[in-house]
């Protein structure tokens, strides 16, 4: 997700392959892809890590162009789909972080800025994943910065 209130452009990252078809050097097939992610998800790694591995360990640039489906496609039809969204879930353990950080600390006004702007990302989120049927309609985040200051 982008930065709002600042003028920081984020974190650089690797460069994706350009081409939609698979490489003609990767040597798995849709299935063998397809049962990887299932497997490393059932050993608790996160969709992200999954791609991380695949790239690292089996030399897998890109699932999609093999299997014809996104990892996370992949994962809700092997039956092991995360309950909540990679992003949200890492969202909200960094709010909870900024919490316990603001309890200790109550004069800290940079950390209560940032837990209310952090706070606002995961009601964009929340929205952006109930709106898609990802989140229930009635699952709700309870604003923590009020009660803290």
């Amino acid at each position: 997700m982008a930065r709002l209130y600042t003028s920081k452009r984020g974190k650089s990252g690797s460069t994706r392959p350009l081409s939609k078809k698979p490489p003609s050097w990767c040597k798995y097939s849709a299935e063998e892809v397809e049962a990887l992610c299932v497997k490393l998800s059932r050993e608790g790694n996160a969709p992200s890590t999954i791609g991380t591995i695949l790239r690292d360990k089996y030399g897998i640039p890109l699932v999609k162009p093999i299997a014809g489906k996104t990892l996370t496609k992949i994962l809700k039809d092997g039956g092991v789909n995360p309950k909540m969204p990679e992003d949200l879930e890492v969202v909200l353990r960094k709010a909870g972080q900024l919490k316990s950080h603001l309890e200790k600390n109550k004069s800290d006004y940079i950390c209560k800025r940032s837990l209310t702007l952090m706070e606002s990302k995961i009601h964009r989120l929340v929205g952006f994943y109930r709106a898609k049927g990802v989140l229930p309609q009635d699952w709700n985040y309870k604003t923590v910065a009020a009660s803290v200051v």
